[in-house]
């Protein structure tokens, strides 16, 4: 029997599934066969939303950089310097956490160099930014610090996610642990006092 086409299919539903699927069962398994046999419909209606294969995954990236960026301005709000800085992290792992396949598919669109691949991740650069302000860093400075959160936390991550941490500690803690140990470096620099 061949699948019953959705009526207002939309590309936010059309995304949604395939995070679903991603999570449940691994990004290498997002196809347009996978995708439109979930969604009950022919792969060829999908051709209606993007361009094929590579179009799917640039979307499903920005996707999943919009969802990041979302958690993570969700829980800047309210708090400042260490506390931001501490309540981001935990956001941002807690999303690779929870969405496995959708935070994989942050990492791997087809073209990083893509221009609205390169919008959705700028608005996590700036608000990332914006929350090291206490830190007083400033222009080059204030990117190599983004540029080494966004290592620990995808390191923490990735490790994580491989089954890396096998000790009976708390990995909440671990990490708390190591962002203050990463800001505690910013704070012994007197151009980087936190406020």
């Amino acid at each position: 029997m061949s699948p019953r086409p959705k009526i207002g299919l939309d590309l936010t539903t059309i995304l949604e599934t395939a995070g679903v699927l991603a999570d449940q069962q691994g990004i290498q398994e997002i196809t347009l066969a996978n995708l439109a046999k979930k969604l009950g419909i022919r792969p060829p209606s999908l051709y209606n939303h993007f361009d094929g294969l590579p179009g799917l995954r640039k979307k499903l990236a920005i996707y999943g950089i919009d969802m990041l960026y979302s958690r993570m301005a969700d829980a800047a709000i309210g708090v400042s310097g260490t506390e931001a800085v501490l309540a981001v992290s935990q956001a941002y792992v807690n999303l690779a956490r929870e969405h496995p396949g959708v935070y994989e598919a942050t990492l791997l669109a087809p073209d990083p160099e893509d221009v609205d691949v390169q919008q959705a991740g700028e608005k996590i650069v700036e608000l990332s930014v914006r929350i090291l302000q206490a830190y007083h860093l400033e222009g080059a400075s204030a990117l190599h610090a983004v540029r080494g959160l966004r290592s620990i936390l995808h390191g923490f991550s990735a490790l994580e996610q491989r089954g890396g941490f096998k000790m009976a500690l708390d990995l909440d803690e671990s990490l708390m642990i190591i962002i203050k140990a990463f800001l505690a470096g910013f704070a012994g620099d007197s151009l980087t006092t936190p406020e």
